[in-house]
């Protein structure tokens, strides 16, 4: 199927090339006259474009959804379409990275209240410094509101230190109702069983090759990993404590997250929130009567008269 554009450029050509008039080239190609003459009167959208290519820049790796999302808070587009075609426009697709193969085979999910400590799940992703030497992140997510909880950056995390992590995040979000994890040698520790059974926290290990019975956190580090770990040179451990942090916190509060309808984490938490502080306390929810009720008429049989 040849485009209007195909078609007018094929009328340019034969008018100048061979002389044609408008009228028979059009009439060569099987066009009507008033599609070549079409001049598009779509605005150019310069700021939208400016501010699209430099969000592209800042967050190098988010598509158009999550730009979108980025724009629209910022009163500056609403047809999600549009932005689709000016990013296609501006050249601004993200490259894909081959990832791995995906696991096969049927596994049953852990049942979980919505609910956030519901359930965490904890990894470790690893990086390296600019000088080579290697440091090591221990990242803590609500599989529920989809934040992350605590993320230690250090060149070495022993099970000794995941549990003065865990207690001292206990200590400031609340327990857990379950924490899952691979079979790691930090978290299959006696220092780390020890806590557990101190702690009660259950805590459930997922099956030997079976990464994605942790997906949420293995998806959370994918992202840091592409979004961060991928485009920072880190120069020390103070510079990759505070690059982290700053990531995480906007992690947290500002990037539209997919699974939780382009809602920030944060946003969904306090939706949760909010939602089960209304049912724990539903005094306000429940609908008075509209009238109280007439009083019932209270029915006296009559006494026959004596005769007489």
């Amino acid at each position: 199927m040849v485009t209007p554009a195909a078609r007018r450029e094929a009328v340019a050509i034969l008018v100048e090339v061979h002389e044609m008039s408008e009228r028979r080239a059009c009439s060569v190609i099987g066009t009507d006259r008033t599609s070549i003459r079409y001049r598009r009167r779509r605005p150019d959208d310069a700021e939208l474009r400016d501010r699209l290519r430099a969000l592209a820049g800042e967050r190098r790796r988010f598509g158009y959804r999550r730009l979108h999302v980025l724009l629209r808070r910022e009163g500056l587009v609403v047809n999600r379409k549009k932005t689709q075609r000016l990013y296609r426009e501006e050249g601004l697709s993200v490259r894909k990275r081959r990832g791995r193969k995906k696991a096969t085979g049927t596994r049953a999910p852990l049942l979980t209240m919505v609910q956030p400590n519901a359930r965490w799940s904890v990894d470790f992703v690893h990086d390296q410094f600019a000088q080579g030497r290697r440091f090591r992140i221990f990242n803590v997510i609500d599989d529920v509101t989809k934040e992350c909880l605590a993320a230690v950056v250090d060149t070495s995390i022993s099970g000794g230190r995941v549990a003065r992590e865990l207690t001292a995040l206990i200590a400031w979000r609340g327990k857990p109702g379950l924490i899952v994890s691979d079979h790691g040698t930090e978290f299959t520790s006696n220092a780390m069983l020890a806590w557990s059974e101190e702690a009660g926290v259950p805590w459930h290990f997922i099956a030997p090759g079976k990464p994605m019975q942790n997906g949420i956190c293995e998806a959370f580090n994918s992202k840091m990993r592409d979004e961060l770990l991928n485009e920072t040179l880190f120069f020390g451990l103070g510079h990759a404590r505070s690059v982290v942090a700053r990531w995480v916190a906007d992690y947290n509060s500002d990037r539209p997250h997919s699974a939780l309808d382009y809602q920030t984490p944060a946003a969904y938490a306090a939706q949760l929130t909010a939602m089960g502080d209304r049912l724990r306390h539903p005094e306000p929810l429940r609908r008075s009567p509209i009238a109280a009720a007439a009083p019932m008429k209270e029915s006296n049989p009559r006494t026959p008269a004596s005769a007489g």
